[in-house]
């Protein structure tokens, strides 16, 4: 399984790690891992952390102050994984990629033969973007979409069978009764209608929103691969969905 851990499910509105939450995260995954399932993780977060460690009020415009953000954050946010997943006995490796590792056959061939060795001999592959030295990546509103984007073609270069999109929301919201909304709980097909639900969004610490998702989710129902949008902020949310409880919005694989 490919495992999504957004910005918002990682930082504090200052932008500073959650400490808290990330290591409740990292005991779940550890015990999913420990149990014998293989497990990816994507995660965000480096360019909040970063504008925490360098007192940045508001994400920043320009490329290099990005693409400095993104530098300092990652260590600030690896160096967090190393510390709370080894408490749990649990090894982890990083590996940084951008779009052009996808269209570029030689480079996306070593990543998955990195991917694969890590997994085969038990350590934990955490995956992100590689913010420092990216591009239109960061400044696209779409492109990466905090990401989901690079989630969603994980799926096919690990040979996925599910792929788990944690966010701030419980899932893909639709109109209810008095002005109010409700979970989707199941979307069978993506169509244009599903996309009307779900709008482009921003934050001062990320970027995407539940459109980005559902275009990710799309990316991997066409490859075969369930997905779960939910809450990243729920007491044990991963555990729940392994478990098929009703949390979040399933996009079966097609």
């Amino acid at each position: 399984m490919v495992v999504k851990l957004g910005s918002r499910v990682l930082v504090q509105g200052s932008g500073r790690p959650d400490n808290h939450r990330i290591r409740a995260l990292v005991k779940e995954i550890a015990n999913i891992h420990n149990a014998g399932r293989e497990i990816v993780i994507v995660t965000s977060g480096a360019i909040g952390a970063g504008m925490e460690a360098l007192r940045m009020k508001d994400r920043p415009e320009k490329l290099p102050d990005l693409q400095m953000a993104a530098a300092v954050g990652q260590t600030r946010l690896m160096s967090r994984y190393d510390e709370y997943f080894g408490k749990q006995g649990c090894k982890v490796g990083q590996i940084l990629l951008t779009h052009a590792d996808f269209n570029h056959k030689i480079r996306l061939n070593n990543a998955k033969r990195t991917i694969e060795n890590l997994l085969r001999h038990g350590v934990i592959p955490i995956i992100n973007e590689n913010d420092a030295v990216a591009d239109e990546e960061i400044r696209a509103d779409l492109a990466l979409g905090d990401n989901d984007y690079l989630a969603s073609h994980l799926i096919r270069l690990v040979r996925a069978d599910l792929l788990v999109l944690l966010t701030t929301s419980d899932g893909v919201r639709e109109p209810g009764r008095a002005g109010r909304t409700k979970r989707v709980r199941y979307i069978e097909e993506i169509t244009r209608k599903t996309f009307a639900l779900a709008s482009s969004s921003t934050s001062r610490l990320s970027r995407g929103g539940m459109l980005t998702k559902l275009k990710a989710a799309q990316v991997a129902s066409r490859s075969g691969c369930s997905t779960v949008i939910a809450n990243g902020r729920e007491k044990g949310i991963l555990l729940k969905i392994l478990d098929g409880d009703d949390v979040g919005t399933i996009i079966p694989g097609g």
